[in-house]
């Protein structure tokens, strides 16, 4: 099975948890499917954090468990990347720019057709 990144806008995260108490359980059962996979999520300090997708909620907070910190030594591109071990972390909405998901071709179609929706 092929796997993919998939990139997910903060807006569009967002609109797919709040769209699904409205319109009914099929976005939520989209979002279930991401439950457990390997995520990687950038914020605006310019840091990564990769770790397995645990939950988000109602405000499009993520918590990531067995976390990994990613983030360059120095501000001159290319720079060598460091990283460091969290465990389990909260990342607010209000920091997050970007999502990368791991899945398999159908499930990028699948999601795909849930952001036309939106």
């Amino acid at each position: 099975m092929t796997c993919l990144l998939i990139w997910f806008e903060l807006i569009e995260m967002e609109n797919a948890v709040e769209e699904a108490s409205y319109e009914g359980k099929s976005d939520i059962s989209h979002v279930k499917k991401l439950l457990f996979r390997r995520m990687l999520v950038g914020v605006s300090d310019g840091r990564f954090f990769m770790g397995g997708f645990y939950c988000m909620d109602k405000q499009g907070n993520i918590i990531l468990q067995d976390a990994v910190e990613y983030r360059s030594t120095r501000r001159s591109s290319p720079s060598p990347m460091e990283q460091r071990g969290l465990g389990l972390i909260l990342i607010p909405s209000s920091c997050r720019i970007s999502c990368h998901v791991d899945c398999s071709i159908d499930e990028q179609l699948s999601l795909l057709s849930l952001q036309a929706q939106n």
